[in-house]
């Protein structure tokens, strides 16, 4: 069985609709569980306006009953509340008037551009509409049903940022309390560990909004309680941490992802590379002496914490708009100007921990299949029980 899930909606348009498709039945899922997590993905210092217009309350439409999942397919609807804004603009039904907030210019670093010629729109909106990080909203929400599933298996999905621009939180992710780690950076900023670093990225990031500026920076996702042996070696498609960076470089803005020490392994010796084995007593396993390979070995998942880290390049929206073309009349103009954030970095750390869960989860119901929830704990228990 395979976890799958689809996405739709314009940023300006009515809503958001997401379908989620191969979650077991006789999951304990409710409107509120989702909604805390939409919550999460407006935090931290730097977002826009929109973040405090929009409520993002979910509306289960189908799929579950009596508060548990039927196995059947899940469908979330949100609405804009923006949408009432631009109702002219965005409506679907043809339109005779003059249209307006037509995108001629377009933004460098952004889709425009390339997604207008592939696409062949003269107005870039039709792009811009769609290429939105709007479409997170709804990829977080249905990750908040995998998130439940996993959590009733014991498996939890955490975040922190540890680098806003050049400013680096140095903090050891092996120091970490990771069951308590979500609800410390939560309550902090830029939702960074050390405080006194939380304090320079906010200073820092007020410095970007005066200029007209963005900034960027890197996260860090951490995933407890997996399971050995998920995902494969013996087919490329099957690799998990191939799968994990597909779901974060689907992820706007994202530009790197490393998993475990990552790019520091390309100038570290082997002797320092890899985590050495001791024995594990009377369970007849291994131990691993140290994380350096993020969880991950072959492919597949060495039952130790999953890490990675994705940076994210600044927004391509400027208020200090940098130099574009008018395609109309192909004469030099500065680039579109739309509504947005000066930096997305903890927003981004929050949709991160979703892409994760949702490769987690998909790969969960791969391994040990199950139609039931009932079905597929005992498995998965039995597994855990043997490795």
């Amino acid at each position: 069985m395979h976890l799958r899930f689809l996405t739709a909606g314009e940023s300006h348009g009515k809503a958001l609709v997401g379908i989620i498709e191969g979650m077991p039945s006789g999951l304990t899922i409710t409107a509120s569980d989702i909604h805390k997590e939409l919550r999460r993905r407006k935090l931290g210092f730097g977002r826009g306006a929109r973040q405090k217009m929009e409520d993002d309350q979910v509306e289960i439409l189908s799929g579950v009953r009596h508060g548990l999942t039927l196995g059947s397919p899940i469908t979330l609807l949100i609405d804009n509340k923006d949408w009432k804004n631009w109702l002219d603009i965005m409506q679907p039904e043809p339109f005779s008037g003059e249209v307006k907030r037509v995108l001629e210019v377009p933004r460098p670093g952004h889709a425009d551009y390339i997604g207008g010629i592939k696409y062949n729109h003269k107005d870039m909106r039709n792009v811009l509409e769609r290429a939105s990080a709007r479409e997170t909203t709804m990829r977080v929400a249905v990750a908040s049903i995998a998130r439940k599933f996993l959590l009733e298996l014991g498996v939890s999905v955490v975040s922190r940022v540890v680098q806003i621009g050049a400013i680096t939180d140095t903090t050891k992710v092996e120091t970490l309390n990771l069951d308590k780690l979500n609800l410390l950076t939560d309550g902090n900023q830029l939702r960074v560990v050390d405080k006194s670093v939380d304090k320079k990225m906010v200073e820092f990031i007020e410095e970007a909004q005066k200029k007209g500026d963005t900034v960027g920076g890197v996260f860090e996702v951490v995933a407890t309680g997996i399971p050995l042996g998920l995902g494969s070696y013996v087919q490329w498609d099957r690799r998990l941490e191939g799968e994990i960076g597909k779901a974060f470089l689907s992820l706007n803005a994202i530009k790197g992802v490393e998993i475990g020490l990552g790019f520091e392994l390309g100038k570290t010796p082997g002797s320092s590379a890899h985590d050495e084995f001791f024995p594990g007593g009377k369970t007849g396993r291994v131990k691993y002496k140290s994380n350096r390979s993020g969880g991950i070995d072959g492919g597949m998942s060495t039952g130790q914490p999953i890490i990675i880290r994705a940076v994210m390049k600044p927004l391509a929206t400027l208020m200090t708009p940098l130099d574009s073309v008018k395609l109309s009349s192909g004469e030099a103009a500065k680039a579109h100007v739309e509504r947005s954030d000066v930096c997305a970095v903890p927003a981004a750390a929050v949709i991160g921990e979703s892409l994760l869960a949702l490769v987690l989860a998909d790969s969960i119901l791969d391994k040990f299949g199950g139609d039931s929830m009932d079905e597929l704990k005992e498995r998965f228990n039995s597994w855990k029980a043997k490795c």
